[in-house]
């Protein structure tokens, strides 16, 4: 709960902020008779994209099946490396845990 003594403008960005962190998320609902159920219960029905604006969900589109419905709505990542590819590799040697020779002479086994 909210303190009472908080200034509405205040009150009015938080709320204005949980909204915006909504805004736009989507998911897909099948098309079929009866209740709700997973998506796995009915995957070749058609099924609906909502998106939600803020306030309400929205329709958006409606797909063929369960397969089109997961690759608009979790479109595979860039094909890009990542960053870490394009350190220089490793020099020689066998690891940064190997022994070093504590005296001359001692061979570190």
């Amino acid at each position: 709960m909210s303190d009472p003594e908080e200034p509405l403008a205040d009150w009015a960005r938080r709320r204005e902020e949980r909204l915006a962190e909504r805004r736009g998320r989507r998911r897909a609902v099948p098309l079929v008779d009866g209740p709700l159920r997973g998506s796995h219960v009915a995957p070749s029905a058609p099924r609906a994209i909502l998106e939600y604006d803020g306030l309400a969900w929205v329709p958006v589109t409606v797909v063929a099946n369960l397969a089109e419905a997961q690759a608009l709505l979790y479109p595979p990542p860039e094909a890009a490396r990542p960053p870490e590819w394009d350190r220089p590799a490793l020099g020689e040697g066998r690891g940064r845990h190997r022994r070093t020779p504590s005296k001359p002479g001692d061979t570190g086994a």
